[in-house]
């Protein structure tokens, strides 16, 4: 596993796949559960209690981007709609955050979603498997939906000041 310096992993926090990358002045925070390969930018969180799933896929986190507690981030998940009982995972694919992205608590992803530039969403949201986002525009909901856009002047700015401290 890489990772980057003035990075920060609690101790509770289970990062399974030792492929994984992880850049500088990053923070996993206490009980967080990473099961796939995890491609991490710089400047990223992933806060308390996080679990991502899906071990034989990748989620990926640009720079700047970002998980609040509670978020459930779903690589792989089952078919419930046409099995009985599946034991085969059978709605799979990778998970993008692009940069300056960030999805609030307790919301839940499920697999094949890239989460373009800028793009924010909501607490308590719900984002269905190929979900089409568009840049720099907030959403939430269940069902999700877009609810405005998002300053992207305001955001670059705040990003270059981090990174001049």
């Amino acid at each position: 596993m890489k990772i980057g310096v003035h990075t920060n992993i609690a101790d509770t926090a289970s990062i399974k796949n030792s492929d994984s990358e992880i850049g500088s002045y990053c923070d996993i925070m206490h009980g967080s559960l990473i099961s796939p390969k995890l491609m991490m930018g710089d400047f990223c969180l992933i806060d308390r209690y996080c679990v991502i799933a899906g071990s034989n896929y990748t989620f990926t986190m640009e720079d700047f981007s970002g998980l609040a507690a509670g978020v459930q981030i779903w690589c792989q998940s089952n078919d419930y709609v046409n099995a009985l009982i599946s034991h085969n995972a059978e709605i799979v694919g990778d998970i993008y955050m692009e940069k300056y992205t960030g999805i609030g608590a307790n919301s839940v992803v499920m697999p094949n979603n890239r989460i373009l530039e800028g793009t924010v969403i909501g607490a308590n949201s719900f984002v269905p498997e190929n979900f089409r986002f568009e840049p720099w525009s907030v959403y939430a909901g269940n069902p999700i939906r877009k609810i405005k856009n998002r300053n992207k002047n305001s955001v670059l700015e705040q990003a270059e000041g981090i990174k001049t401290k």
